[in-house]
């Protein structure tokens, strides 16, 4: 598919000013003014003010009582549910995701592919935040799939052209001194990835943890997601950890898998390039 921006007929300004303004909000700062709105859209005052007025009509945005404070409303959270919200998938992963974690593995994932990132679709997490490490995961958390365990179980099994997309089509940044950017070096990685069958991360997203996933397969063989389990270094070593968790990450995707399969679960389509 070609790339709507190359042609600006094709494109509605106002409705990619009016998504500009709903991403200036995050997690860590959930109410922001008028003007820090503008500044991280990118936009100036006035457009900035006549776009929260419409958001605001539509439900998606309102000002704290008494403040000159916005932040975004529930409304928000129904698209994003109606995105991820494939329920024989994720009612499958809900409870393999529980058996997975215990006293040493502390937190187990279930991602998709979107674009160029993972995208938590169900988590299931203990007590990381007590062993010191401070982890901002939760569903419809992205990550990058060039350097997480599950971006990187999903794309060893991708056709070559996905793949490379998916590789070439961001910049690929140092999360933290561990992660590999290198394309020939990822490349290598995903070989070994699609021969042994999981994937295995150390501290390559953050700083203190290790990931080991396993791909997840639909109806028709193609890989439609992946499934993580994550604990802290000072457990174990690496060579334990993967020892320890490779075989019951790699049943709990067969396991996803089957009832993937029973259901008659596709993959999801995945924006790309021509």
């Amino acid at each position: 598919m070609r790339n709507a921006w190359d042609n600006p007929k094709n494109v509605v300004q106002s409705l990619a000013k009016g998504f500009h303004v709903l991403q200036a909000f995050t997690a860590v700062e959930p109410e922001l003014t008028l003007a820090a709105i503008a500044r991280r859209a990118k936009l100036d005052n006035a457009t900035t003010f006549r776009l929260l007025n419409t958001l605001a009509m539509l439900g998606y945005v309102h000002q704290v009582d008494g403040t000159r404070l916005y932040r975004l409303t529930f409304k928000c959270l129904e698209l994003g549910f109606n995105a991820i919200a494939r329920t024989e998938l994720r009612e499958a992963a809900r409870p393999v995701l529980r058996a997975l974690v215990g006293d040493v593995n502390e937190a187990s994932s279930l991602g998709v592919l979107d674009g160029t990132d993972v995208m938590y679709v169900e988590r299931v997490q203990t007590r990381l935040s007590r062993v010191g490490v401070e982890v901002q995961a939760r569903i419809g958390t992205r990550i990058p799939a060039y350097c997480s365990a599950l971006g990187l179980a999903m794309l060893a099994f991708l056709p070559p052209r996905e793949q490379a997309w998916i590789l070439n089509a961001t910049e690929r940044v140092k999360l933290t001194p561990r992660t590999m950017v290198g394309l020939g070096e990822i490349k290598a990685r995903l070989a070994k990835v699609r021969k042994q069958g999981y994937a295995v991360v150390d501290q390559e997203v953050t700083a203190g943890l290790r990931t080991l996933a396993a791909p997840i397969f639909d109806i028709d063989g193609k890989v439609c997601a992946a499934v993580a389990l994550v604990a802290p270094v000072l457990r174990m070593s690496l060579e334990d950890f993967s020892a320890l968790a490779r075989e019951p990450v790699i049943r709990a995707a067969v396991d996803i898998s089957k009832a993937m399969q029973a259901t008659g679960t596709h993959a999801l389509p995945r924006a790309r390039q021509a």
